[in-house]
């Protein structure tokens, strides 16, 4: 529901959270689909959301969860994004709780390393020069500023060991994602495969651990 609108964002209701979101900086269902997946979420847990955009990850865990979180870091390369975030953060009074991170995910300095029990990820779907691309969300959608190794990566090094990766991505991928996570040291547990009411699923879920042994659950669901 729109609360209010001006010329540089609009502020949509979460729960019972308000989530300042742009033209550039807005969110789809596969992000609330994978803040389902990412649940259940474990008290005083550390988290950290990679490509966050404009925070909707984060505001949906905590929308949907009833266990207390630690810290919630949400990191994005672009300032717009963070400026909205921080806008967010603000107006519903969660500065102790979600923390902007303005960095590159390739070169992170203010998350320590093998500090975060979960990791949740949104990254960019299709390579830079597969598909078309709208000029104002094609770094979003398309490896632009990050690839997948990129991203996959930089999870890896924030991660505890035994700590847990949850991400989406579109299941044409499905490889170069498995076979990226295990060069990371990083196990797929669990891949859900969303249809919707197509006759080919339009999204993947997928679980990673750091360190896990191998051994994947795979199912499909609506």
């Amino acid at each position: 529901m729109i609360l209010r609108t001006n010329e540089m964002f609009e502020i949509f209701e979460i729960g019972r959270y308000k989530l300042c979101v742009s033209k550039q900086h807005r969110f789809g269902t596969d992000a609330l689909k994978l803040a389902e997946f990412a649940l259940p979420l474990r008290s005083g847990q550390v988290i950290c959301d990679l490509c966050t955009g404009c925070g909707i990850i984060p505001f949906a865990l905590l929308n949907l969860s009833k266990v207390h979180q630690q810290k919630i870091y949400a990191v994005d390369i672009s300032d717009t994004a963070i400026e909205l975030l921080q806008e967010s953060v603000k107006l519903n009074n969660l500065t102790d709780l979600v923390v902007p991170v303005h960095e590159d995910l390739k070169t992170i300095e203010s998350i320590p390393r093998e500090s975060i029990d979960l990791v949740t990820m949104n990254p960019p779907y299709y390579k830079k020069e597969d598909g078309y691309k709208r000029a104002d969300t094609a770094s979003a959608r398309h490896e632009i500023l990050c690839n997948l190794d990129d991203a996959i990566a930089a999870a890896a090094r924030l991660l505890k060991y035994g700590g847990r990766l949850k991400m989406c991505h579109v299941p044409e991928r499905m490889t170069d994602v498995l076979c990226t996570l295990r060069q990371h040291n990083l196990e797929p547990k669990r891949v859900e495969f969303l249809t919707g009411n197509k006759s080919e699923p339009w999204l993947m879920l997928i679980e990673a651990k750091k360190g896990g042994r191998s051994g994947v659950k795979v199912c499909t669901r609506e």
